[in-house]
């Protein structure tokens, strides 16, 4: 099985297309990976899944749904994705992480998909991040994190214990615990 599941549902090589730039439009995909078009949220998954298929992030740091001849910015508001669920499964290299997002892209945590606890520059707080695909990435729910925590290998590191998971014989942090505090 290919570490990139949704190659096989024959994404566009959006990477590959270099259209002019036709302008911002009033799309926003929030946080929460919720996607909304002129304020309202976009209720069809359909519709959804067809422009995540399209999404591109620039090196300028813009997000744009791009066609063969035509590219459209958008806002995101911290990364287009969310990672909905992660399972644990044996790999050829022993144990290995499957993360599905809000989209339904599947993901192995590996070298090429790799997790990093990231600070919001607004509330100070970690949070984990896998990259999905190409430059795009998915924040990591709440309710997985707290997962891979309860599944977590703990290291005795000076100041503390540090957490971390392993896929595919790679180890990824997930932050120190000091004392009484929960993250640092």
């Amino acid at each position: 099985m290919s570490n990139l599941q949704f190659l096989d549902k024959g994404l566009p090589p959006v990477h590959s297309w270099n259209p002019p730039f036709c302008g911002d439009i009033d799309m926003r995909i929030s946080r929460d990976g919720r996607w909304h078009y002129n304020g309202s949220p976009i209720g069809r998954e359909s519709m959804v899944k067809l422009f995540a298929s399209v999404l591109r992030h620039d090196d300028d740091g813009h997000y744009y749904l791009v066609t063969p001849v035509e590219k459209v910015r958008i806002q995101v508001e911290d990364v287009p994705f969310v990672a909905v669920s992660a399972e644990v499964r044996l790999g050829a290299d022993g144990p290995e992480y499957l993360f599905t997002t809000n989209v339904n892209d599947q993901v192995v945590l590996n070298h090429e998909h790799p997790l990093k606890m990231m600070e919001n520059p607004e509330t100070g707080e970690s949070a984990p991040y896998i990259r999905v695909r190409d430059r795009l990435e998915a924040l990591v729910s709440r309710n997985v994190f707290y997962q891979l925590v309860a599944e977590a290998i703990e290291t005795p590191v000076a100041g503390g214990v540090e957490l971390s998971i392993r896929s595919q014989g790679q180890g990824y942090s997930l932050g120190m615990v000091s004392g009484n505090d929960f993250w640092k």
